[in-house]
């Protein structure tokens, strides 16, 4: 831990007229790997962007994306003023004549944030008068969760809109695991991660860091800590249909998509059967150990009889179920290879109940649970009991899923738009996404949008989604904001802090995130425009406070919430916030009842300050209402059913191929991830996109041959849901009966203003995937084992 009266000087500055001339530290805030940057400015522009050699987390590691913060905040095609769109009914309007953004069909007009915010209550109000409140929804995308002011004030903006309606990118990523997680230890983000740093055995399902730099597992600079697993004598072990570039560095084992939970459950069957059961420290504290080994040791669920559906021969299976008991430590990881799948909760349990029958949870070199340094629900209140998690408390309109965390799946949006009847949706805010490209059968989201009569979107582009808002708010550039991971420090391998100022001052057109949020918030609330949002802000923090002040273990309890609020100074915004979690935090000051870490401290340490390994937390991060790891949640058990049943299925549609001609055969489509790519919003950056195509099908050379396809051809992708043209890219790093096509291309929208992404569209995957393709207890969308069928 750092020494807390020993700061690091913060930025050196220069003496130029310019106060941002200097050499800046700060996170990258692009992925989840929180790398720290080196960037220097002269004469009020960024010249150099490099790894900061003296992060204390990832130490001079930076990867491609890093380096481009520069390129964002530079991008002519970046909005930096609101926009107002008003309809052309020729379908020719130029918009040039008013100052606004050329278009096809569509006059934009640029206007001043007055306006904009006058129109969002306009039409707020209109369509809560004519539908309700639940005509009215919203969409959170990925980058909100590496953003310091959507996660401190989105919230908020989302409570006021008081509607049900409420979507975002974790039901097409990591929902899942949120909710096994939820169910198994009482919290939705007490998620164990892999002790990287100390493990002698790491066993990865359907990961691939060295292009993710990591994912639900904060850890910087993934390829470097893997090497240095091996250099310690253990052992990777990968589990993928393809062999990625993660595989490569350790034993690769190819499994068909979508057979994660019963090689999982044949692993546990192993362990059972062969007595290698480890319970360690935290036998005590288990509910259901004898219902997990009921439903492992049935005979479905052998090796032997698994094989068929996971594509892993049975002595395979066995000695990796032996070498993962005998290592003297050891880590299951699974991401979203596990997640996007009909059985993808299952799997996140199962990951977790693998981890504790071989004795490797909530240990060093084990899966252990993060301590984020801003503390956190299962960090508050009295330890080791709590609530638990509780899902559907009320279903969508259509389908009727249940809602899981407030949350409905983000592919049933374009149904709740299109059905028309009570509840119908007719209002959307977007913020930070483009669901467009992300969400399956998204052909039906992109015709859907033009029939809302309102829809407001806070982005920093004119995206495929975008181009569908009446009203456009900007993000203001990257540098001008200050940054703090606080979810993704939640997930880290260590516990570490790190406080980044903005480099640059917000221009006179720019308006600071929280400000936005807070107003949207209070029209939202029917406070109406005319509000002082630095007196909201004032009245919100009070509120915190008090209710820290009234918390058992909070660093405050019964302490004067006026004299906590003078503390934390006057100055609103962010800061405040962090500020407040950071001393109430595990390592915190208490607000001068002991030696602790603050915004200041952190302000002093530009380098971050490391607060150390992670350490056992048992029993007291629980937050189940029985205080013990329920290992066999009722609805994952009753789940399991399901999964018998679709194996039979499996087998019998096996059965029935293997009379089918090998041309006409289906295949098995499943995602990928690039270095270089970040979703869909990070392909208007030149250099990342620049050099060969990297949007193709990967195809085996066995499936490619039966169906006379060669290397470079364009060859036609069917699903049940729609087809596309594609280029082949054949490759024997992918197993055979399956294709691979990266998610978050297809930028040939008309209207769409991301001009380097249109030159380099690609095609978007999520297009072939049924809307109703869902992990049913999650809600999640199913992208991976889509069934397709190609052809030239």
């Amino acid at each position: 831990m750092t020494d807390l009266a020993d700061p690091i000087t913060n930025s050196a500055t220069t003496n130029s007229a310019n106060p941002a001339d200097g050499t800046h530290f700060r996170t990258c805030p692009l992925c989840e790997a929180t790398c720290g940057l080196e960037i220097t400015v002269k004469d009020g522009k960024v010249g150099r962007i490099r790894g900061d050699m003296d992060d204390v987390f990832s130490k001079g590691f930076i990867c491609p994306k890093g380096s481009t913060i520069k390129d964002l905040d530079d991008d002519p095609d970046r909005l930096k003023h609101p926009l107002i769109r008003t309809a052309n009914a020729t379908g020719n309007a130029d918009g040039g004549a008013d100052g606004g953004v050329d278009g096809k069909s569509s006059t934009w007009r640029e206007v001043s944030w007055e306006e904009a915010f006058a129109e969002i209550d306009r039409g707020l109000k209109e369509v809560r008068a004519k539908h309700g409140n639940d005509a009215v929804a919203i969409y959170l995308g990925n980058p909100n969760a590496h953003n310091l002011s959507s996660a401190l004030f989105s919230n908020g903006f989302v409570k006021s809109l008081r509607t049900k309606n409420v979507y975002s990118a974790s039901t097409v990523d990591q929902m899942p695991k949120q909710l096994s997680a939820g169910l198994m230890f009482g919290n939705l983000l007490s998620i164990p991660v892999p002790d990287i740093d100390h493990t002698d055995y790491l066993l990865m399902l359907g990961a691939n860091p060295y292009e993710s730099n990591g994912s639900l597992m904060t850890a910087p600079d993934m390829p470097g800590r893997i090497e240095k697993l091996k250099a310690r004598g253990g052992k990777l072990v990968v589990v993928d249909p393809r062999r990625t570039k993660t595989a490569d560095q350790g034993e690769h084992v190819a499994i068909k998509p979508a057979g994660d939970s019963p090689w999982l459950l044949s692993l546990i069957h192993t362990i059972f059967e062969e007595g290698l059961t480890k319970l360690a420290h935290y036998e005590q504290y288990l509910n259901g150990l004898e219902i997990i080994k009921a439903i492992a040791s049935a005979p479905e669920f052998s090796p032997e009889t698994t094989a068929t559906a996971t594509g892993i021969d049975a002595a395979t299976t066995r000695r990796i179920a032996r070498e993962l008991c005998a290592a003297p430590t050891a880590a299951v990881y699974g991401r979203i290879g596990t997640c996007n799948q009909a059985f993808g909760t299952m799997a996140s349990w199962l990951i977790d109940v693998l981890n504790i029958v071989s004795g490797n949870l909530d240990r060093v070199g084990g899966a252990v649970f993060p301590k984020p340094v801003t503390g956190g629900a299962n960090q508050r209140g009295a330890n080791g009991k709590g609530r638990g998690v509780i899902t559907g408390r009320f279903t969508s309109r259509v389908r009727k899923s249940p809602e899981v965390f407030g949350e409905f799946p983000a592919s049933s949006m374009a149904e709740e738009m299109t059905t028309e009847g009570p509840g119908q949706i007719k209002a959307l805010f977007t913020v930070a996404g483009n669901p467009v490209l992300s969400v399956p059968n998204s052909d039906a989201l992109d015709a859907a949008l033009p029939g809302l009569d309102f829809m407001v979107s806070y982005d920093m582009y004119l995206n495929e989604t975008t181009k569908h808002a009446h009203v456009v708010l900007p993000a203001p550039r990257i540098l001008a904001k200050s940054h703090y991971d606080i979810s993704l420090y939640a997930l880290a391998v260590r516990s570490v802090a790190n406080y980044s100022a903005p480099v640059f001052p917000l221009k006179d057109y720019e308006m600071a995130e929280w400000e936005v949020f807070t107003r949207l918030a209070a029209i939202a609330a029917g406070l109406g425009t005319e509000v002082n949002p630095a007196a909201l802000d004032e009245s919100n923090l009070l509120d915190q406070v008090t209710k820290l002040a009234a918390t058992d273990g909070s660093g405050i309890t019964g302490r004067d919430p006026q004299e906590i609020m003078t503390l934390l100074g006057t100055t609103a915004g962010p800061e405040r916030q962090l500020d407040l979690a950071l001393r109430t935090g595990p390592f915190g000051d208490h607000f001068g009842s002991r030696e602790g870490t603050s915004i200041e401290h952190l302000r002093n340490n530009a380098h971050g300050v490391d607060f150390g390994a992670l350490q056992s937390r048992l029993p007291d991060v629980l937050r189940t209402p029985t205080g013990l790891i329920e290992l066999a949640p009722p609805s994952l058990v009753d789940d399991v059913a399901r999964l018998r049943t679709s194996l039979a299925h499996v087998a019998a549609q096996q059965g029935e191929a293997q009379g089918a001609s090998p041309d006409q055969a289906p295949l098995s489509l499943i995602g990928r991830r690039h270095i270089k790519s970040n979703n869909s919003w990070m392909h208007n950056v030149r250099i990342l996109v620049k050099g060969k195509p990297r949007c193709t099908m990967h195809i085996h050379p066995s499936d490619a041959a039966v169906r006379s396809i060669v290397d470079g051809a364009t060859v036609r992708v069917r699903s049940s849901a729609a087809a596309l043209e594609v280029v082949a890219e054949i490759t024997d790093s992918i197993m055979p009966g399956v294709v691979s096509i990266p998610h978050g291309w297809g930028h040939d929208h008309d209207d769409a203003r991301m001009t380097i992404a249109a030159q380099n569209s690609g095609v978007n995957t999520n297009r072939l995937v049924p809307s109703d393709a869902i992990d049913v207890l999650s809600g999640n969308a199913v992208t991976n084992g889509i069934e397709v069928f190609v052809s030239i």
